[in-house]
């Protein structure tokens, strides 16, 4: 403690201190101090807020002539205020030890330590590392290489992206002194203060890259058949009578569906390419409707068989961009819906510039949205509850649904009366229970208080069983992303996510590090009421599923992988199999009015479709176990998708 102190100290009276400014969307989330403390000693003070949770990293390192790290100490909190240390040292022998909350270990090899938890301008240490290395590569600690590439030049600055420690290439910002000008992504930014007027052009440039390397990819991992495409030998599941029917074909041209039926009455075409599913299960292509897309998010969803999806809130105009993109093939994804999000005005509102405190404004964005072709709006957890109803008949008037938070100091009934369509999340559903006592979920209590309240509440009351038949009769929609709340509450610090546990070693060394950890730290002695959070919101998501209430599969989390997940704990709540996958397939079709092409596998409809090797119907984990998917004709091999994205083969 005394050390860190010092530390603290030292930082607070250094007189030649860099502050960087952290931005959420281009809005101020916190700061980056990075000085040096005593000669050849570094240090970084990062911290950030968003809505409650956020980042508290103080570090301090050392380098070596090759810009390696001989010394690492860090200490602070992960974005869920989950409380961290790390060290790493390597001796004058060679020998380096290093300790985080994850892993314990320790190497001879030479090698650049990439900490579990660095701050960004870690990012700039290692760009400037693999500047001196030959050939631009390096050896990383505790596994892995990097390497890198350079890009454009904006003025002072130049832009280089590294490979290998992500899915997709990091870009780091170098001014002309080789110092760290910026690491930015799609929604997070973090700059010196003298190039904030530069973020438009930098983050421009960004994207020319990226989208360069999506158009590489859908290149090599796109298959259009040049004729018709026929599929036999299938077990083709019906969402609509939930029978599964043997020894089917499906002859497709284009990208729509020809001719179902069975394989002796549906004759091969001279110019169609055959493809033998050899009694695998095929069916309607994967719904997740609660994704915010960014990076390589559509690759995974093809690798998962998620052939359509919905955006719940982005940056619009490159959200836009991206979809076109998206259907013209140029990269890799879902078909996709649009939810635009409208938020209100305060210092806990979310990252959207799309924020209204007039029912002139509130309007105005309805309309916005309405001519951009979005189906429906999102109301956000800041939003002013006395404009709720407005938006909502704006909404209803330009044909757009309405869904979203439930907003702070108002509850799920009031929501719905108001005018909503839908709610995201399961746990808005409980705290209309408890409208007296959480008022204010702006914050990270709208999910950290879940289990104590799960624990206080008897679903055997009678107010369940009224509130699940007000919703039935309002045709409310649910959205419950039970994925993520199994995720806060059934994490541990060296664990990644339950959704990933099945795929996360296959990752590369680097991301996989990068997964661990996110949960909600428990209180001590609250151990039992915390575990038992997800079965009783299981408990709650199947009284409603047989209460009437229509459910629609949503991850919000890493995509693909995690969307089987969702479906997995719909079937472990005692949800029957086949309503399962017709609750990812047809149900959301049919709610959100695109039925006549998706959601069934039918002559006329869009081929959007999965072979499954196994039997989700035996055993609702088989989901994640796709061989082919098929967008629109286009044919998708999900392993070597993986094998692209750096991961190891199933």
């Amino acid at each position: 403690m005394k050390h860190w102190m010092l530390i603290l100290t030292l930082l607070a009276g250094t007189a030649h201190a860099r502050v960087d400014q952290v931005q959420i969307h281009g809005n101020p989330a916190g700061t980056q101090t990075l000085t040096q403390p005593e000669p050849g000693v570094s240090a970084a003070d990062y911290r950030f807020n968003d809505r409650g949770r956020g980042d508290v990293i103080q570090a301090r390192w050392r380098l070596d002539a090759r810009g390696l790290p001989v010394s690492y100490e860090a200490k602070g909190n992960d974005y869920w205020k989950v409380e961290f240390s790390e060290r790493f040292d390597r001796d004058a022998a060679g020998q380096a030890r290093w300790k985080n909350r994850i892993e314990t270990g320790e190497s001879r090899a030479a090698g650049f330590y990439l900490p579990a938890n660095p701050p960004p301008e870690f990012m700039g240490v290692l760009t400037r590392a693999l500047l001196k290395a030959p050939g631009r590569r390096l050896k990383l600690l505790p596994a892995g290489e990097a390497w890198l590439e350079q890009g454009e030049t904006q003025g002072r600055l130049t832009l280089y992206r590294i490979s290998g420690i992500e899915f997709t290439p990091v870009p780091v910002w170098l001014d002309d002194r080789g110092e760290t000008a910026g690491v930015i992504d799609d929604w997070f930014e973090v700059l010196e203060a003298a190039n904030l007027p530069n973020l438009a052009r930098l983050q421009a440039a960004q994207q020319a890259a990226d989208q360069a390397w999506h158009a590489m990819l859908a290149r090599q991992h796109t298959h259009q058949p040049k004729g018709g495409l026929l599929i036999r030998n299938a077990r083709l599941f019906d969402p609509i009578s939930l029978d599964v029917r043997g020894g089917t074909s499906v002859l497709i041209r284009g990208e729509r569906i020809v001719r179902v039926g069975p394989d002796a009455d549906i004759d091969a075409p001279p110019d169609a390419e055959l493809l033998d599913a050899g009694g695998r299960f095929l069916m309607p292509g994967l719904w997740d409707v609660h994704q915010h897309f960014s990076n390589v998010d559509g690759v995974f969803d093809l690798i998962a068989g998620v052939t359509s999806a919905r955006d719940m809130a982005n940056d619009n105009g490159p959200m836009l961009a991206r979809v076109k993109r998206f259907d013209a093939g140029t990269e890799l994804g879902p078909r996709v819906t649009l939810a635009g999000i409208i938020e209100g005005i305060g210092p806990l509102a979310g990252p959207t510039d799309v924020k209204v405190d007039t029912p002139e404004k509130a309007r105005a964005a309805v309309d916005w949205y309405a001519d951009r072709g979005y189906a429906q709006v999102k109301i956000y957890s800041s939003f002013s509850p006395a404009l709720v109803a407005l938006v909502a008949d704006r909404a209803h008037e330009r044909g757009l649904r309405v869904s979203g938070h439930v907003p702070a100091f108002t509850y799920a009934r009031a929501f719905v009366e108001a005018g909503a369509d839908e709610i995201q999340h399961l746990n808005f559903i409980l705290l209309n229970f408890f409208a007296n006592e959480v008022k204010d979920t702006r914050t990270r209590d709208r999910y950290t208080v879940l289990a104590e309240k799960l624990a206080q509440f008897d679903f055997n009351d009678g107010r369940f069983d009224e509130f699940v038949t007000f919703l039935r009769r309002h045709q409310t929609v649910l959205d419950p992303t039970l994925v993520v709340l199994e995720g806060l509450f059934s994490g541990e610090p060296a664990l990644a996510a339950p959704a990933l546990r099945p795929v996360v070693q296959r990752f590369p060394t680097v991301v996989k590090r990068r997964q661990l950890s996110g949960a909600v730290a428990v209180p001590a002695g609250r151990e039992a009421v915390y575990a038992q959070a997800l079965p009783g919101l299981q408990r709650m998501l199947k009284r409603l599923h047989d209460g009437g209430v229509t459910l629609m599969p949503g991850s919000d989390g890493f995509a693909g992988y995690s969307l089987h997940r969702e479906l997995e704990l719909y079937a472990q709540a005692g949800i029957a199999k086949a309503e399962v996958l017709r609750i990812a397939t047809l149900g959301p079709a049919r709610v959100l009015g695109v039925e006549k092409d998706r959601g069934t596998i039918t002559a006329g409809k869009l081929a959007d479709m999965i072979l499954v090797d196994g039997d989700p119907l035996a055993d609702m984990s088989d989901i994640r176990r796709v061989y082919r998917t098929v967008k629109g004709g286009r044919i998708y091999d999900p392993a070597a998708l993986e094998q692209a994205m750096g991961m190891s083969p199933r």
